[in-house]
């Protein structure tokens, strides 16, 4: 029994006993007794009135005074409203942090009741799904997403795999939808875009496929040869001359494929920290066309070289070597005899501009876009008869792009062609 409560018993068994003493003076106990057992009564439903009345009217109204036991009772009720209120104002906050969260996330997320209708939708939802909320609140989601395999999804009541369907708003877009069930049978709905990781995939496919056709063919014609040979090894030195030849450069052609390979995957993986170094701009760009000079050979190109700025930049030296000499040599490769290419370094509107222009065939506009994606030609046997891979125009544009910068492509039909790579001020070294 509670202290309060005995208190009040005792306070009350000690006015019927005084009610009684004084009574008895008179010989009117009995009717001393039911006064003071009326008054308390009448006490005890005023009390109760008074509590009934703040509890129809407790959001406007405050808690009504007491005396006594019934004092105590209303203190502990406002002890009780300010541990509630307390406790609502955290829980306020936390559904307004979990909002913010779900507003921030990526992913659709929407929640439906036991009859399968909107109850509350991040923003995510409106982009991916076409849910909006407040404005399709109560909405059966039969209506918003209409695909059958969902509503048969949703219906199956087994959610252990992932769906995937397109996205009502946007059909290029692939999405996985995942339901979660969860109290008051109650449906959690998550959205997410994985057009990426299809797209990416589809890169690693066409990739390792690509990859393997371009080992495939040297490795068949130098095997195809040495199986010839080891039943019928030539008797004429030229003949045998030809072939030893014809495997070399199928060797060398797989070696410089490795390397490419190598090169990107290194890109690809390896951090930036190291791009802070002095480049001397003049001195690698010299030896750059002194190398593309030996590469042009009977071709006989005109390669000029014109530094117009004599500042440095700062990066990675045998990235930008790699770079540079990419581009040049793509140059000389595709310029016919006796063409024009000119390496040109300056300073164009706050930025550094490095750019290789040839007098070559051109390039069609509709090739442009796909230049730097792996293993893209244009002309697939006149770049194998040059000797590319088809990875470095790859390797160019994520070494700009590890160097903050980016590169630039146009090209005229049978005029030529200019790749230009522009880097920010900030890796400007000034002399």
């Amino acid at each position: 029994m509670q202290p309060q409560f005995q208190r009040e018993l005792w306070f009350l068994f000690f006015l019927i006993f005084f009610a009684a003493v004084i009574g008895s003076a008179f010989n009117l106990s009995i009717l001393f007794v039911s006064i003071v057992l009326f008054s308390y009564i009448i006490f005890t439903f005023l009390n109760i009135s008074k509590l009934h009345h703040w509890l129809l009217h407790r959001k406007d109204e405050p808690l009504p005074d007491g005396r006594g036991y019934w004092g105590e009772i209303f203190h502990e009720l406002f002890l009780m409203e300010k541990v509630q209120a307390k406790n609502k104002l955290i829980l306020h906050e936390t559904i307004l942090r979990f909002q913010d969260a779900t507003t921030a996330l990526p992913d659709a997320m929407i929640i439906l009741n036991k009859h399968q209708r909107i109850d509350w939708s991040n923003n995510a939802a409106e982009s991916l799904v076409g849910v909006r909320y407040p404005e399709d609140a109560h909405q059966p989601i039969s209506n918003l997403i209409r695909a059958p395999e969902f509503m048969k999804y949703l219906n199956k009541k087994d959610y252990n795999q992932v769906l995937n369907i397109p996205s009502p708003e946007h059909p290029a877009k692939q999405l996985a939808v995942q339901i979660i069930p969860y109290v008051k049978a109650q449906t959690l709905i998550i959205c997410r875009d994985i057009s990426h990781i299809n797209k990416l995939e589809e890169m690693r496919s066409s990739f390792v496929a690509n990859a393997s056709h371009e080992l495939r063919s040297p490795i068949t014609v130098i095997s195809g040869y040495l199986e010839t040979m080891q039943n019928n090894l030539p008797s004429d030195p030229d003949k045998l001359s030809k072939v030893i030849n014809t495997m070399y450069g199928q060797s060398k052609r797989m070696e410089r494929l490795v390397n490419d390979l190598l090169s990107l995957s290194k890109l690809e993986t390896r951090p930036t920290d190291q791009h802070d170094n002095e480049i001397d701009i003049s001195a690698l760009l010299t030896a750059i066309k002194e190398s593309a000079i030996i590469l042009s050979g009977d071709k006989k190109h005109d390669i000029e070289l014109n530094i117009k700025s004599k500042s440095n930049i700062s990066g990675n030296y045998e990235e930008l070597y790699s770079l540079f000499s990419n581009l040049v040599n793509n140059a000389v490769r595709y310029t016919p005899i006796k063409g024009h290419i000119l390496i040109l370094w300056e300073e164009i509107d706050k930025q550094i501009v490095f750019s290789v222009t040839d007098s070559g065939h051109g390039i069609p506009m509709q090739h442009i876009p796909h230049l730097t994606e792996r293993f893209y030609r244009v002309n697939v046997d006149r770049s194998r008869e040059s000797g590319g891979t088809g990875l470095g125009l790859a390797i160019v544009k994520h070494i700009v792009e590890r160097h903050d910068g980016r590169l630039e492509i146009n090209s005229k039909i049978n005029v030529g062609s200019t790749f230009r790579c522009l880097f920010p001020t900030t890796r400007l070294i000034k002399h």
